[in-house]
């Protein structure tokens, strides 16, 4: 690195430190489209949404669109309001979720996207019945009892 970009680093760095910028970002200059959503936000949107396709490609494959973004939906509800209280605070997926629809409500919840989401939404990520395809994926796991509780 030569001296002036040592200096540029300095500098972004001091003016974020001294908190002269409010993120990171600003004291780097780095900027969002004016109206957009940052490289952070976007990469957990896209994460959520593929965890609820997969949880509806693996485990509600049946009926209409309309149908399967009804269940996700019901799912997500329920879900946000049980289970999520006590699993945000884990940072791996749960070992006994693995191969369960709460595979994919906790990938999809601990994206950090927001949660969950319109019914009106579901329909726009999931793709019509017969056209997903659920990918073998290897579960992250979680140090847990045998029944998803965390020690």
């Amino acid at each position: 690195m030569d001296r002036d970009q040592a200096r540029w680093l300095a500098d972004a760095l001091h003016r974020f430190l001294t908190r002269q910028s409010p993120t990171i970002q600003d004291a780097f200059g780095l900027r969002s489209a004016r109206g957009g959503v940052s490289w952070r936000q976007e990469l957990a949107i896209r994460q959520r949404n593929a965890a609820l396709v997969e949880l509806a490609a693996r485990h509600l494959s049946y009926g209409s669109a309309s149908a399967q973004a009804k269940a996700v939906h019901t799912l997500c509800v329920r879900y946000a309001a049980s289970k999520w209280q006590t699993d945000r605070d884990c940072a791996v997926l749960p070992t006994a979720y693995s191969g369960l629809p709460l595979e994919f409500l906790w990938k999809a919840f601990a994206a950090g996207a927001p949660m969950p989401i319109s019914r009106r939404q579901l329909l726009n990520i999931l793709p019509p019945p017969g056209r997903a395809k659920a990918e073998d994926a290897t579960p992250t796991t979680c140090p847990s009892n045998d029944d998803g509780r965390r020690d």
